[in-house]
């Protein structure tokens, strides 16, 4: 037997070395699992949100719209259930009664196409929420009030001299009310331009101004400039704050 030879084992710095490394591998592969998580989750929620749209754009054909409505203008939009009389319900998804895990809502608008058109314009706002403890603002006229579901609120905008083209600065409705109507169009928010239907979307609110977004495209929906003003749909948060609750918004041309 060689006397000479010797069992060699690991030393504490290379087991300490191996271990590290396992351990920064794992965070990564953990890391991997949450971002796994988190897009499979947007993504079941980007099919519910589609497939409630469908469902919607087929509830609105089977109600009806009268296209030679009063109400229905060519250079602005109208909410649907101020047009045609739906049962609340028919704006939950999904559509079954007895389904009490029924999480999501639709709200639609309307904008006839033309003078003489039968064609009329129809956004679909697909939106998520909570419970029925939960409320959210929804503007009543001029003034904002609670309800029980997300939906569209009209707030007016204004490009101010020197902005940038794909700038433009909210304008708080009413500004007694106390409620600060620029954290509606937070980061990420979508807007619909109530005089084309053209949808932008928030890439930034800046911290100051704090009216002032940043939108992902130059606006080119009604005209603004100076003091002017137009207006923008857009759903705001809960009352309570937190994300926005809108899933998606769907737009359809529609012939009544």
């Amino acid at each position: 037997m060689d006397k000479n030879s010797r069992q060699h084992g690991f030393s504490l710095l290379e087991t300490l070395l191996a271990v590290s490394t396992l351990a920064v591998g794992m965070v990564f592969v953990a890391g991997t699992f949450m971002g796994g998580i988190y897009f499979t989750s947007l993504s079941t929620e980007r099919t519910i949100a589609a497939v409630t749209a469908d469902e919607a754009f087929a509830k609105i054909r089977l109600y009806g719209l009268d296209p030679n409505d009063p109400n229905l203008a060519t250079d602005t939009f109208v909410a649907y259930d101020e047009l045609a009389t739906v049962p609340t319900d028919e704006f939950l998804y999904p559509s079954v009664a007895e389904d009490i895990a029924r999480q999501y809502s639709w709200m639609a608008l309307c904008r006839r196409m033309g003078a003489d058109s039968r064609l009329v314009q129809v956004t679909v706002f697909v939106c998520r929420h909570t419970g029925n403890d939960t409320r959210y603002w929804v503007r009543a006229s001029d003034a904002l009030e609670q309800g029980a579901l997300p939906r569209p609120v009209r707030i007016p905008i204004v490009r101010e001299t020197g902005a940038a083209n794909d700038e433009v600065s909210i304008v708080d409705a009413v500004a007694s009310d106390g409620i600060d109507e620029n954290v509606f169009a937070n980061d990420g928010a979508i807007l619909v331009d109530d005089a084309t239907g053209q949808i932008y979307r928030v890439l930034q609110r800046y911290r100051e101004p704090s009216n002032r977004i940043q939108l992902d495209r130059p606006w080119n929906g009604g005209e603004i400039g100076g003091s002017a003003e137009t207006e923008i749909w857009v759903v705001p948060p809960s009352v309570a704050g937190g994300r926005s609750p809108l899933v998606g918004v769907y737009q359809q041309v529609m012939r009544f």
